[in-house]
């Protein structure tokens, strides 16, 4: 019969180890439970003498190197495991066991390391939102406030349900703008390629032929051999100094002045400024309806909402509003004195407080901008595409007439 070694915590979160005979992994573990056992670790044969394996004994020297960093997961499997633990919840499981079968689904990534210390940590009686905060990089702002007011009110599989519609909803604009994207995209790296093609390759045998056959080039012809020429000779150089530049200017673009201008640049420009706005706007009422339906308040929540609202603009004239804010709940009044949000948005909101359903204006809110957001990313691509098309053709026409001018003129010698 197999001997398996393990780790566990009993009924007063004290962490104990040893070995059992089993005739499977479910036997083990059954056998655990009616023990009165929570399993953290559970492995087929022996382990290290003071219970810890030989991997978690590698983790721990690499980390005292500092070549392992804190665990993260992604976007996606934050969302995926925040569905599964919502799911569990919402069955009447407890949310230490919760964890613990989710720790037991080995992924072999970052995410495995990080519900297990989640487990290990509710176990020990810290509340979910307090192991969550350990790891910022995962758990946003918004994410933690949520969990925690969802503790607070008994409500925590309903709080995750909202998180996850709620970042379902995130994804899916950022997916629409991407997606909006993909072909225009294509469109400008196939028509770049192409022109790189003909002024590296196919220029230069024209120029050496033109060489041969003496005379005058037209002015067109002269300026692409010239342009080939240079690429050829200084691409090295050109390629060096649009590196650097492009290196500066997202050094810059990540300072809060340049963060400030970009943000601020999105919403002028035509076409580029629908989208930008309307996804914000989106995105401002859809993360204020979460967090006023889960009970947090008001403040506290457009002090989340500034941080995951996407521009800094807007940001900042939330940041204003929240200063303005007197009594600690009407907010329409607030957001409409920096006019920068529209009059429409201003307006449902102080219906919403008028008629104490705030949560709902919101959600009107949310779906109208998000159906200004589809409407724009239609308009831009509608726009993007000839507009690229014809970009790329005026530029392999340009140099396709400057070739065959000059070998028009040129033939035309020769039969004179």
């Amino acid at each position: 019969m197999p001997v398996y070694s393990y780790t566990a915590r009993d009924r007063h979160g004290e962490k104990t180890g040893g070995r059992l005979e089993a005739a499977g992994r479910p036997a083990a573990l059954s056998a655990l439970q009616r023990q009165g056992l929570v399993p953290i670790e559970l492995k087929e044969g022996a382990v290290a003498a003071d219970g810890r394996s030989g991997s978690a004994e590698r983790k721990r020297l690499f980390s005292g190197f500092g070549f392992n960093r804190a665990p993260r997961m992604s976007s996606r499997e934050n969302l995926l495991f925040s569905r599964e633990l919502a799911d569990l919840l919402s069955s009447g499981m407890k949310l230490g066991h919760a964890l613990h079968t989710l720790a037991l689904r080995k992924t072999g990534r970052g995410r495995d390391e990080l519900v297990t210390s989640l487990r290990d940590d509710v176990m020990q009686g810290a509340a979910l939102s307090e192991a969550m905060s350990r790891y910022p990089k995962t758990f946003s702002t918004l994410y933690i406030s949520m969990i925690r007011a969802g503790e607070a009110a008994g409500a925590l599989p309903e709080t995750l349900e909202a998180l996850c519609t709620h970042f379902e909803r995130v994804h899916g604009a950022r997916e629409k703008v991407a997606m909006a994207l993909v072909y225009p995209g294509i469109v400008l790296s196939l028509g770049i390629l192409t022109l790189l093609g003909l002024v590296i390759f196919i220029i230069p045998r024209f120029s050496a032929v033109f060489e041969e056959l003496g005379g005058t080039l037209p002015l067109m012809t002269r300026m692409l051999i010239g342009g080939s020429r240079f690429l050829l000779d200084y691409g090295w150089a050109v390629v060096l100094v649009l590196g650097v530049l492009v290196w500066l200017a997202r050094r810059w673009l990540r300072t809060p002045n340049g963060i400030l201008w970009w943000d601020r640049s999105q919403l002028r420009w035509p076409v580029l400024k629908g989208i930008t706005a309307s996804n914000a706007y989106a995105n401002f009422a859809r993360t204020l309806e979460t967090l006023v339906r889960n009970g947090v308040p008001i403040l506290q929540a457009l002090s989340i909402v500034e941080q995951t609202v996407g521009n800094a603009v807007i940001a900042r004239e939330i940041h204003a509003a929240r200063e303005r804010v007197t009594d600690g709940s009407s907010i329409a009044a607030p957001l409409a004195a920096g006019g920068v949000f529209p009059v429409a948005l201003t307006d449902m909101l102080a219906i919403g407080e008028q008629s104490g359903d705030l949560a709902g204006a919101l959600r009107h809110i949310g779906r109208r901008y998000e159906r200004r957001l589809e409407h724009a990313i239609a308009l831009l691509t509608t726009i993007l595409e000839p507009v690229l098309i014809l970009f790329v053709a005026i530029m392999v026409g340009f140099v396709a007439i400057s070739m065959l001018t000059a070998v028009f003129d040129l033939t035309s010698g020769l039969q004179m």
